[in-house]
């Protein structure tokens, strides 16, 4: 059944060169590059060198929770600051680290807002559970008020403008390069495993995540809550957002200036696929998360995404995404390989379901 599906949808090749040949294990690291240009050139843009010194500091603010929740959590405001040829940009964010949990792994959450606890984020089952979370509100990095405006935080100091070369970042790349940074500072402190950090993101957060984990080989996993299209969803004969959606709300300016080219007919004649995406993350981990009425998000592109991708995973010799020969009901968790994929009921939201399931997977992967 899902071979049909797949066949329906004539999704790209993940394992055939751009030359036609075969992809080998031997070979991978060629076909990740041509897969990561194809997104770069159409979709979100070529992303700046990293910087050469990043760094953090306590705010003031971090003396009022250095006993969280109930005395059990240390928690952090820190300011984190790296240089670019524009001067020095800074951008804030949390840090909340169990106290009972010896070096714990880390969650980084790109949020929609700068506080904790949020509707989103249930911080004391997450450091119950054991791990620390890093959080930084997307906003705090550059703002999202659509339409090409970049005039502050990373996009200021890099130098983009409305207008901006076919190729530029948009600002789903410069949301993953602030999340690139604050994990150059994660791993220079002794207190938390920073080599287990998991990114993870819900809708354009959730692209965000994907995109970060694709280019940053750093970070152990990436985590993809209803991320939909330009995230987990291919929209090659998908049935959520398009191009002219983005165009229409003016968050084309998350992505390039190519990828406004590929409107209505020209949809499935785009030269990449959001599997490129995934595959780029092989063979690290990878969970997607998904809801069975988030229609916007296409769950079930979602899952199909995820099911094509796992071709990379098997060419290295792990397991990619193990599912039954149908497509995911509401309850479903498959958890057995490499990918994690999960459908629940409800709409668009980042729920305490989601991060259940997300660290059970995690749980599974670091053997806890």
């Amino acid at each position: 059944m899902l071979r049909e599906l797949l066949k329906e949808r004539d999704l790209l090749p993940i394992l055939t060169h751009s030359d036609g040949s075969a992809v080998t294990p031997e070979t991978w690291e060629k076909r990740r590059l041509e897969m990561r240009e194809a997104l770069e050139k159409d979709s979100y843009g070529h992303t700046p060198p990293s910087p050469f010194k990043v760094w953090a500091q306590p705010l003031p603010e971090s003396r009022e929770f250095t006993n969280s929740y109930a005395g059990k959590v240390r928690q952090e405001r820190l300011m984190l600051s790296f240089e670019t040829e524009h001067g020095v940009c800074s951008f804030p964010f949390v840090l909340a680290i169990p106290k009972p949990v010896e070096k714990p792994p880390v969650l980084l959450h790109l949020a929609f807002r700068p506080d904790l606890p949020d509707r989103y984020v249930p911080v004391e089952e997450i450091t119950d559970a054991g791990y620390a979370l890093a959080v930084v509100c997307y906003k705090d990095m550059v703002n999202d008020n659509l339409s090409g405006d970049y005039s502050d935080g990373i996009a200021a100091h890099f130098g983009t403008t409305i207008d901006r070369e076919p190729e530029e970042w948009g600002k789903i790349g410069m949301w993953a390069y602030g999340a690139s940074r604050i994990l150059d500072y994660l791993l220079t402190r002794e207190d938390i495993d920073a080599a287990h950090t998991a990114v993870i993101g819900h809708s354009r957060l959730g692209k965000t995540a994907l995109w970060a984990a694709a280019q940053d080989e750093r970070f152990f996993a990436a985590i993809s809550n209803n991320s939909g299209y330009g995230g987990a969803a291919t929209s090659k004969h998908g049935e959520g957002e398009r191009v002219r959606d983005f165009l229409r709300c003016g968050s084309w300016d998350w992505y390039c200036e190519n990828f406004k080219k590929y409107t209505d007919e020209k949809e499935d004649e785009k030269p990449y696929d959001q599997a490129y995406l995934l595959a780029l993350i092989a063979p690290r981990y990878l969970c997607v998360g998904s809801a069975a009425e988030d229609t916007g998000a296409d769950p079930k592109s979602e899952f199909l995404t995820s099911l094509w991708a796992s071709q990379a995973w098997e060419l290295l010799g792990y397991p990619g995404l193990v599912t039954p020969d149908r497509l995911p009901e509401p309850g479903d968790a498959w958890q057995d390989g490499n990918i994690g994929y999960h459908l629940r009921a409800g709409e668009h939201f980042l729920s305490r379901e989601d991060w259940n399931a997300y660290l059970r997977f995690l749980d599974r992967k670091l053997g806890r």
